[in-house]
């Protein structure tokens, strides 16, 4: 069975234990290491391997083809994507506000990622006349382009909210919590969904198993982790595992349903995405 998932310490923590053939009566796996941009696209256009890792923002566009499993993804609390500047830009004029976006050059990873969703619908709130330019960047290129000046701003994800001190950047806003405040729920970052041709309920069945795994022996895939993390130091990867894998990976539960439904309804409402019968995500 083949699949596809980022290269990040929460994914490769998850599927280790599939992907090694750990799960009993589970069919081997061939793993394709891809970046949640490519993903997307691959999955709003039927393409790609059986299983995948998206992004929420992305559903809407996958329901015919795709059916979201309810465990796997990362969905949490204290979790959201940042939005950063440059710091050395913003020490004379104190705090960073958001009317400082104004007109702005703005680098995001995906253009249907959880993360640029969320910020369209913080940015139509709080940034006079909207933003300028989006620019979409490949993840990796964001923070050192923030640095050099060649983007005036950039909405990042993952690990970013531990290292991006070392480059010289400030907060400008932290959109989980502002998602958070606004609305009681946790975010919805990264769903994995499935074909519908498929039986989800026996894959369902085997992440989790992964996810327990994963769980009960977090050192087995300690070097796992870290062959694909290689950039990252070993406390930086545990605190990435610590922070997205959670109770929402082992089961959606109502709470993380509801913060589906609320967002992808608010984006819906907002034109930012297709309409859709919300008894497609169950």
């Amino acid at each position: 069975m083949n699949i596809a998932y980022s290269p990040c310490p929460n994914d490769t923590f998850v599927f280790h234990a599939w992907a090694h053939g750990l799960i009993p009566d589970a069919p081997k796996l061939s793993v394709t290491y891809a970046d949640i941009d490519i993903t997307n696209n691959w999955a709003a256009n039927a393409e790609g391997p059986e299983i995948m890792k998206i992004s929420y923002a992305a559903l809407p566009w996958v329901f015919s083809d795709y059916k979201l499993l309810p465990c796997g993804g990362a969905l949490g609390r204290g979790c959201g994507p940042l939005v950063l500047v440059n710091g050395g830009d913003t020490e004379e004029a104190g705090i960073p506000e958001p009317s400082m976006l104004s007109g702005k050059r703005v680098a995001v990873p995906s253009e249907r990622s959880t993360a640029y969703l969320l910020f369209r619908l913080w940015a139509a709130r709080n940034v006079p006349g909207g933003v300028g330019e989006i620019v979409i960047m490949p993840f990796h290129e964001i923070m050192p382009a923030v640095r050099n000046g060649s983007i005036d701003a950039g909405l990042v994800i993952h690990e970013a909210r531990f290292t991006y001190p070392s480059y010289g950047l400030k907060m400008l806003v932290d959109l989980g919590s502002w998602w958070e405040a606004d609305t009681g729920l946790p975010i919805p970052l990264g769903a994995i969904i499935a074909r519908r041709s498929l039986d989800t309920e026996a894959i369902t069945g085997w992440i989790r198993a992964s996810v327990e795994y994963a769980w009960k022996h977090p050192q087995a895939s300690q070097s796992y982790v870290m062959q694909h993390a290689q950039e990252l130091s070993p406390d930086v990867a545990q605190s990435h595992i610590d922070l997205y894998v959670n109770e929402f990976t082992a089961n959606l539960g109502e709470d993380g349903y509801a913060a589906i439904e609320a967002l992808l309804g608010r984006a819906a409402d907002e034109g930012l995405v297709p309409s859709f019968d919300p008894a497609l995500l169950r």
